[in-house]
């Protein structure tokens, strides 16, 4: 096969993989290079929400432990194009030592998370796992998390925009092209929050045309503690 030809191979394949939504819009093989992309999206998860969709799994979930009663966790920090976003850059990933992931349970929920982030994303930020690691506590210093939002010992409804707002109002300078809600059918997903490269809030026009459209959403109670 002609240099041409593989080349039209390849667009093909890049092609049918994002029509088949294997791939995000905006993305390619060529991009997921280490430390190419334009800004950060901080991911906050509402942890109830997520142990409620494991079912009866839940309890074999350290995330779900009723001795830890998790309510919003650092779910990520991804790396992201204007349009589309990288991932693994690095395969295989490299190594992340044994107390490097035990410190990061404070801020993430399970190691298993730590991992994943570090495979996925992590790899994409340029910086090694030390690094990548340290800056998401930084980032996770930076996000107030709004008062009423700390604990819920009962199911509540909300609008996104009244969580948005509530955000927005705990973190002078978070404008509402900055910060998206994300949901599932019915339940309060994540909040979603950009960043700069060097940890400023940042417009983020991509991610807030995909926050949460439903009028209201539940969020489920801390489990236990």
């Amino acid at each position: 096969m002609s240099l041409e030809g593989a080349r039209r191979l390849a667009a093909a394949l890049l092609g049918a993989l994002l029509l088949a939504g294997l791939l995000p819009a905006g993305a390619s093989a060529q991009q997921d290079v280490p430390g190419r992309f334009d800004f950060y999206v901080f991911s906050l998860s509402w942890s109830p929400s997520w142990c409620e969709t494991q079912g009866a799994e839940a309890d074999r979930e350290p995330q779900c432990s009723r001795a830890r009663p998790f309510a919003f966790v650092v779910h990520g920090l991804w790396p992201q194009y204007a349009r589309g976003f990288p991932q693994y850059c690095v395969r295989p990933a490299p190594f992340v030592p044994n107390d490097l992931l035990r410190s990061m349970t404070e801020v993430m929920p399970s190691r298993g998370l730590v991992l994943h982030q570090w495979r996925k994303h992590g790899t994409c930020s340029g910086l090694g796992a030390q690094g990548y690691f340290d800056l998401v506590r930084r980032a996770k210093a930076k996000v107030a998390i709004p008062a009423e939002f700390q604990r819920l010992n009962t199911y509540r409804m909300v609008a996104p925009a009244e969580v948005e707002a509530a955000f927005r109002a705990a973190n002078p300078g978070l404008a509402p092209d900055m910060i998206s809600v994300d949901c599932d059918s019915r339940r309060l997903r994540e909040v979603r929050i950009c960043m700069s490269r060097d940890l400023a809030f940042t417009p983020c026009p991509e991610v807030d045309r995909r926050a949460c459209r439903l009028d209201k959403v539940v969020m489920p109670p801390v489990r236990g503690g």
